[in-house]
């Protein structure tokens, strides 16, 4: 059987039982739960401090009414983060490289984004759709253009964070078997590319913590439009 190098974005079953749920639901034992004493643990206090400095500055540009969203922003940036670490460890499973996951999380959020725009503001939600000052012949031209851009949002959403790391993990793998069979034929070029992979995985350790801050920045800009 010919093995393709897209194999691994499969996702895994023991069984028959897809175990897609197992990755997904062990990025929240990892972390400590909060405690009612007064002095926590450093982790706990790390982890605080993170979440706090982080809500703040997501929230800074955003009116009042977008700060309900604090909880939810903050949980799924965790929660993409850690995923998207955990996939980069040996026989493991990357969820987020599945579109159908990503677009899981953006359609529904970019929608509230959508809805809570038309409900609290009407004209203004309905006024990104025709800039001010537009001639009268471009109009209906732009009502569409506008429109199609505001439908793409979610689809580029999740097909940004699928494509990074989808090609991260390509060449990781890609070089990684090049080492491989270059150790015994020229072990030179393979100690050469064996220090290539390993500045490659620290450049995917930072595009998996980049993506996961990109997808809940442009989830916050949504919203601020809109509230």
């Amino acid at each position: 059987m010919t093995v393709s190098l897209f194999d691994q974005f499969l996702s895994p079953s023991y069984l028959g039982i897809p175990l897609i749920l197992v990755a997904l639901t062990l990025p929240w034992l990892l972390f400590p739960a909060p405690s009612p004493r007064w002095l926590n643990n450093r982790l706990l206090t790390i982890q605080n401090r993170f979440i706090n400095q982080f809500v703040q500055q997501l929230l800074l540009p955003i009116n009042v009414g977008g700060h309900k969203w604090a909880l939810i922003l903050a949980s799924l940036m965790i929660f993409l983060i850690t995923i998207n670490m955990l996939g980069l460890l040996p026989y493991t499973f990357t969820p987020t490289t599945q579109l159908s996951l990503n677009m899981g999380f953006a359609v529904p959020l970019w929608l509230a984004t959508v809805i809570i725009g038309m409900r609290n503001q009407p004209t203004h939600a309905l006024g990104h759709l025709l800039p001010e000052g537009t001639p009268t012949a471009l109009i209906p031209v732009l009502i569409i253009i506008e429109t199609i851009s505001l439908f793409i949002r979610p689809l580029a959403l999740g097909v940004r964070l699928t494509a990074n790391l989808t090609a991260g993990h390509l060449l990781i793998q890609l070089i990684a078997t090049a080492a491989f069979v270059l150790l015994p034929l020229m072990p030179t070029v393979a100690i050469f590319t064996s220090v290539l992979l390993f500045l490659l995985t620290l450049l995917e350790v930072a595009v998996a913590m980049i993506q996961a801050y990109v997808f809940i920045l442009l989830l916050s800009l949504y919203l601020q439009e809109n509230v």
